[in-house]
């Protein structure tokens, strides 16, 4: 992935081309927006106002599951077929990082030979940065430019499954738990918040001889879906368990339906609007806070107390409230 071209400032030269749809400048404003420089995020906070002027949309899906469940099969074969329809598909895919160099695996292209390969699809993958729930901080910010360039559906394609899956569901507007065939005991294993959190359930793999087995699970998930979650932005019927096949490329229509179905309603209600305001308050102070977590961090003073009363409470010579009361009153908090 070629650097961010830093010589111009992006809002005049990146903008307009990424309103044009143009994909090479799509790909280095998110290098640019996934920058930890202080220079570089001032340039993406211009350059994520100048494209705000567009007012586009995508429906944004995040979609997360359980290791070895087929996300990247069925993101591609979903992704196909959107294709198909003539819609612009944009899947962010998070890559789990190494906590220590922060390098990741960024396969997810190599995953998905087909779907990288239609002119109206981009697939972009990034590291989690060590990010709770592999989400990485700056997946929603590429979502915005995404929305500008012109894609209609924007995937983000998460690691795994995780409490903080929180996260997804705070920059998205439908969340999708993808699962495996199972039985009563992976069912009880699955976290009741991530149960309350999905808008529906895909059961994959539901093909050849697990077959049988997908669709007892469905009717098993959605049962427990019922029971465990009833909200006002959930029309009658929903939220939903269905099978599908991302190998035969079946029931991937009736998800899609399903989908648009649970979105249109959503959007009649007001309740998508609602939520999309609420997400980016959200993320405002979440931004707010990490700026303010990053300035102490860079504080040499703050940064020598910060190891002084750590040191304390570590040998036991300061409780831990204490020690943060101390370094509060030092903040002028």
């Amino acid at each position: 992935m070629p650097a961010a071209d830093l010589s111009t400032d992006p809002a005049t030269e990146l903008a307009p081309r990424i309103l044009a749809g143009e994909r090479r400048a799509l790909a280095r404003a998110i290098t640019l927006v996934e920058s930890g420089r202080a220079d570089h995020r001032a340039q993406a906070a211009r350059l994520l106002d100048a494209v705000k002027v567009s007012g586009r949309q995508a429906l944004r899906i995040g979609l997360s599951g359980t290791p070895g469940v087929g996300k990247s099969t069925f993101v591609e074969a979903f992704g196909m077929m959107l294709v198909s329809q003539g819609l612009k598909v944009a899947v962010l895919a998070v890559d789990p990082s190494s906590a220590r160099s922060g390098g990741s695996i960024l396969g997810d292209k190599t995953r998905m030979e087909r779907l990288s390969r239609e002119p109206a699809a981009f697939i972009r993958p990034s590291p989690s940065q060590a990010q709770l729930g592999g989400v990485a901080r700056r997946t929603r910010e590429a979502v915005s430019l995404c929305e500008a360039a012109g894609f209609d559906v924007v995937l983000i394609e998460t690691v795994g499954v995780g409490q903080s899956e929180t996260l997804v569901a705070e920059m998205t507007d439908l969340f999708i738990l993808l699962m495996a065939p199972a039985g009563g005991d992976e069912l009880q294993g699955v976290k009741r918040g991530i149960m309350e959190m999905a808008d529906m359930i895909l059961v994959n793999k539901a093909d050849g001889d697990l077959k049988p087995a997908a669709m007892r699970t469905v009717a098993d998930y959605a049962g427990a879906l019922h029971l465990l979650r009833r909200r006002p932005q959930d029309p009658d019927g929903f939220p939903k368990a269905l099978p599908v096949s991302a190998l035969e490329a079946a029931g991937l229509a009736k998800a899609w339906d399903e989908m648009r179905t649970l979105a249109d309603w959503r959007r009649a209600e007001g309740h998508f609007d609602r939520r999309r305001a609420e997400q980016a308050r959200h993320w405002f102070e979440t931004e707010v806070r990490e700026g303010l977590l990053a300035r102490l961090g860079a504080d040499p003073e703050i940064k020598a107390l910060m190891a002084r009363l750590g040191g304390a409470v570590a040998a036991g010579e300061t409780a831990p409230a204490a020690a943060a009361a101390e370094a509060l009153a030092a903040l002028g908090a």
